[in-house]
């Protein structure tokens, strides 16, 4: 079995390699610049309208209350659903991990890869949005699945091409929902409980080997508390991400901040750091290995992209079910849904990271006995541990909390590829293997999960931004023609607003 693993394990490196090297990152950043520029950088030029269409407008009853249609959800919830998916254990952990591989520096790269990507998420969300169908249950259906397969599909030429990169798609989507999806989330969880709420019966109970008594019932409740939500379908995971992600976020974020004005001295050495070495580090004194400015980008891109998620073409699954109308209005909430997560909640992170003392700003090393897996607990253990180690009991709980709606989001993500594959009428059956592999996550203790997922992410990202850089004209004109009607306010301009003349028709009867 050890031979086995070790084969994968190489084999996967070798993939993962190739596809966060130059290509990747090339891909990634390029369709978020080639976005940025169409659109004339919608994210600045236009910043008041989205933010006010956004964030703005959460009091507003068409926006934040319950869609009349049983088959659709507000934009809203579609939000808390797709950042119950993005804001997970990579705003914490991999954050860490990029700080302790890529020094400071990363954290400026995840900035910047935050700022294109809002406009790769943007495009996304329109033509998600705009290539999107009704299934046979008349839910909305969309993806990237069905931008490749409708979109660049009917490209003379290219029908053939469409298709397969759109089934490819979905298969990565499977495989990367039971790795980042389930088993990886489910594994932190159990592993920072364990660790902070320790209990020495139940972990001394071996029930199988290296499979303590207290994984195994943890393992238990969490796909019960799956099961009941889960299976309830995309309303039920809605409702549950819209009332634990605004709290959740505000936990995190509260706790956070309470401990970077503590440390409020440290604010400044901290912007230093990243922005000193975010072009690569350099020997220190003490003899600690220099970082290439390569790892430095290769990082902060790789980390954000995990957390955020712009350029993977997930959180479309769900922004599509909005009952939005507007493929640009459903665009702006990916705008802020990036900005939310990386902007906020990392930089956040980060912050609290290089303001602790626990990671030396002149040697750009950790302090002590401390791994990136331990580096935000032991940050909160330096202010807030009251003798009792509160510190990491509350990273545990933030982390549980992030994990699991994680978990939510991604079960939506795999039903919507394996919908598209095998048809709505089986989706039950993909959330029964999802349930057991949130089972497999909790009892298993290898890495190697984290690492497949991670390359199954660059997978999922490749044919998606094909997609939308072949559209990338269309999202252009999508652009430009809401910017005519609702902002110059031009009046006598055909709204676009579906790529299917009877959905077109449909959706203009209610605009």
């Amino acid at each position: 079995m050890n031979e086995i693993l070790a084969k994968i394990t190489e084999y996967n490196n070798v993939v993962n390699s190739a596809i966060w090297g130059a290509f990747g990152l090339i891909l990634l950043i390029g369709t978020g610049v080639l976005i940025t520029l169409l659109t004339k950088f919608f994210q600045i030029s236009h910043i008041k309208h989205w933010w006010k269409n956004t964030i703005g407008s959460l009091f507003h009853k068409d926006v934040i209350g319950h869609s009349k249609d049983k088959k659709s959800i507000s934009p809203f919830q579609a939000l808390c659903t797709a950042l119950a998916a993005t804001i997970g254990v990579g705003n914490i952990a991999g954050v860490a991990a990029a700080i302790v591989t890529g020094g400071p520096g990363a954290v400026f790269w995840m900035w910047i890869a935050a700022f294109f990507g809002m406009m790769t998420n943007y495009a996304e969300n329109v033509l998600g949005i705009y290539f999107r169908k009704k299934n046979a249950d008349g839910e909305w259906s969309g993806g990237a699945m069905y931008y490749l397969r409708d979109g660049l599909g009917r490209v003379p030429g290219y029908e053939g091409m469409g298709k397969f990169l759109a089934a490819l798609f979905c298969v990565f989507t499977l495989l990367a929902s039971f790795g980042i999806g389930a088993m990886g989330q489910i594994n932190k969880i159990v592993v920072n409980v364990e660790s902070a709420f320790k209990n020495a019966s139940l972990s001394g109970v071996e029930v199988f080997e290296g499979v303590s008594l207290y994984s195994v019932i943890l393992g238990v409740i969490l796909v019960i508390i799956a099961a009941l939500i889960t299976l309830g379908g995309l309303k039920r995971i809605a409702s549950f991400a819209e009332k634990v992600v605004p709290f959740m976020v505000i936990f995190f974020v509260g706790g956070s901040i309470i401990l970077i004005a503590i440390n409020f001295s440290s604010i400044i050495p901290a912007f230093k750091a990243i922005f000193s070495s975010a072009f690569g580090i350099k020997p220190a004194v003490g003899g600690v290995v220099g970082v290439t400015i390569s790892t430095v980008i290769q990082q902060g891109f790789k980390r954000g992209v995990f957390s955020n998620e712009a350029g993977l073409g997930s959180s479309v699954m769900v922004h599509s079910n909005s009952n939005i109308k507007e493929p640009v209005k459903q665009g702006m909430w990916g705008i802020f849904e990036v900005f939310a997560d990386t902007m906020v909640v990392c930089t956040i992170t980060a912050l609290v990271v290089l303001t602790s003392g626990i990671y030396d700003l002149n040697t750009f090393s950790l302090v002590g006995d401390v791994t990136d897996a331990t580096l935000v607990a032991s940050a909160f253990d330096s202010v807030f541990s009251f003798g009792i180690g509160f510190g990491s009991k509350f990273v545990a709980v933030a982390i549980a909390l992030f994990a699991f709606t994680t978990v939510l989001g991604w079960d939506h993500y795999g039903s919507k590829a394996w919908e598209y594959l095998f048809g709505s009428t089986t989706t039950k059956i993909y959330k029964v293997i999802h349930l057991v592999t949130i089972f497999l996550g909790a009892v298993l203790t290898s890495t190697l999960a984290w690492d497949i997922s991670d390359t199954f992410n660059g997978l999922m990202m490749i044919p998606n931004l094909i997609g939308v850089v072949a559209m990338s004209s269309l999202v252009f004109q999508i652009t430009k023609n809401y910017i005519d009607r609702n902002i110059k306010h031009k009046t006598q301009i055909k709204p676009m607003l579906s790529a299917y003349k009877d959905i077109q028709k449909e959706q203009e009867k209610d605009l």
